[in-house]
């Protein structure tokens, strides 16, 4: 069964910056495309990033240029690295598969990204 653990949130001024990361117990997980999601209070989980075996990535519009998503197949991990966090960065992120290839896998219990001044 696929697990995945992920870490790095907290709280952090507008601004500021953080780095995920999520461990997937995913055999073969170099083989498979994966995104990071992310829930507000009261909306519905999005995907704000995604990257493929080959390392091609893809953005929703509001992260561009200030997140990148990343993977370390040696350490069945991947990344996100937040850079000039907003308010409305705020939210749980998840990591799971990329849902254009695929059905994902059981939700982790995501990490809290708290953006406030």
């Amino acid at each position: 069964q696929v697990q995945f653990v992920e870490s790095g949130g907290g709280l952090v001024q507008p601004g500021g910056s953080l780095r995920l990361s999520c461990v997937a117990s995913i055999s073969v997980f170099n083989s498979y495309a994966l995104g990071w999601f992310r829930q507000a209070p009261e909306k519905q989980r999005e995907l704000v990033a995604t990257i493929t075996p080959n390392n091609s990535t893809n953005y929703v519009d509001s992260v561009k240029a200030r997140f990148t998503i990343s993977r370390d197949n040696a350490k069945n991990t991947v990344y996100l690295q937040m850079n000039s966090l907003k308010f409305e960065d705020t939210a749980v992120y998840y990591c799971n598969r990329d849902p254009r290839f695929g059905r994902g896998w059981n939700w982790g219990q995501g990490t809290q990204v708290t953006v406030s001044s």
